[in-house]
């Protein structure tokens, strides 16, 4: 079972390289985009034959299409080298593992085939994804005014648009930015990306397309059928635009069962690793190394 792990990071190196260490293995490679508004400089201990940092950085804004830009570049460098790898898995610099590397490989190679990221088809209120998401107009920082402009317009309710006008039939679909996908999947959607244009315009023109347009290519492809929720645990309950901190709390629930298991409005199913950590958590950290060490 080999993987590659792709890792969009701007900060928290320190924590980054911890994470690296914990599932290195000889079936793993890790490909790193480094936010370009980030001192490279900040990751230069990060090293090792299978450690990969990408030549070309972008600039990433959160909420806009460079976010999906920077992921399309981890993909291509994952499938362009020569190991062939079964899953793309892609992270945040700020996620860690709560399995051990020999656990998260046999539960891959048993569910070999799966796609695991979380998406529902929109609307879903109860999932954030209300038609608005798709339907309402953002324009990159990169164009200031026109983002401006857009905004407020968007305050009196005249950036919509309509999505069936322009997504050629497709069913939008929503979910996690955080996936595991085979090969075969990430291939497909490098391939639809290139000969659909206009498609993916539309979606440089809308507020976290990383959380739709992956999840809408899938949602209207062979591969649905193969779809299972991501392997991410996040604690969104405290509302907002980002998922909670790891704390107190999440730790014990990881400690107390075997298995951590996820159910909400994405479907039931275990998780491997959890988010969100920072390099001032190595006391959390231990916690979770110790714990894998009984667990496995």
């Amino acid at each position: 079972m080999k993987i590659a792990y792709l890792i969009t990071a701007y900060n928290n190196p320190n924590h980054l390289k911890k994470m690296i260490s914990k599932i290195t293995c000889a079936d793993s490679s890790f490909f790193i985009h480094v936010d370009l508004k980030s001192n490279i400089d900040d990751f230069s201990n990060i090293i090792g034959e299978n450690v990969f940092f990408t030549k070309y950085r972008l600039p990433v804004y959160w909420g806009e299409y460079s976010m999906v830009e920077a992921i399309l570049l981890l993909i291509r460098e994952a499938l362009n080298n020569s190991l062939n790898y079964d899953y793309l898995v892609l992270f945040s610099g700020s996620d860690y593992p709560i399995r051990s590397t020999e656990y998260i490989h046999d539960f891959l190679l048993r569910k070999k085939g799966t796609e695991f990221i979380s998406m529902v088809r929109m609307p879903n209120l109860e999932a954030g994804f209300p038609l608005a998401r798709i339907n309402k107009m953002c324009l990159p920082s990169t164009r200031p005014l026109g983002k401006f402009i857009v905004r407020v317009l968007g305050k009196m309710n005249l950036a919509g648009r309509d999505h069936k006008k322009y997504l050629n039939g497709l069913v939008p679909w929503g979910g996690s930015t955080w996936w595991a996908l085979t090969k075969d999947a990430c291939r497909y959607i490098l391939s639809f990306v290139k000969d659909n244009d206009s498609i993916v315009n539309y979606f440089k023109h809308i507020s976290c397309a990383e959380e739709m347009l992956f999840q809408t290519i899938l949602g209207n492809s062979p591969f649905r059928e193969r779809i299972h929720r991501n392997l991410i645990f996040m604690d969104w309950s405290a509302g907002g635009p980002h998922p909670a901190m790891i704390g107190p709390k999440h730790l014990a629930l990881f400690e107390a069962v075997d298995k951590v298991v996820m159910n909400d409005a994405f479907g039931p199913g275990e998780v491997l690793f959890a988010r969100k950590f920072s390099d001032n958590d190595p006391e959390k950290v231990r916690r979770i190394d110790e714990m894998i060490k009984k667990k496995g």
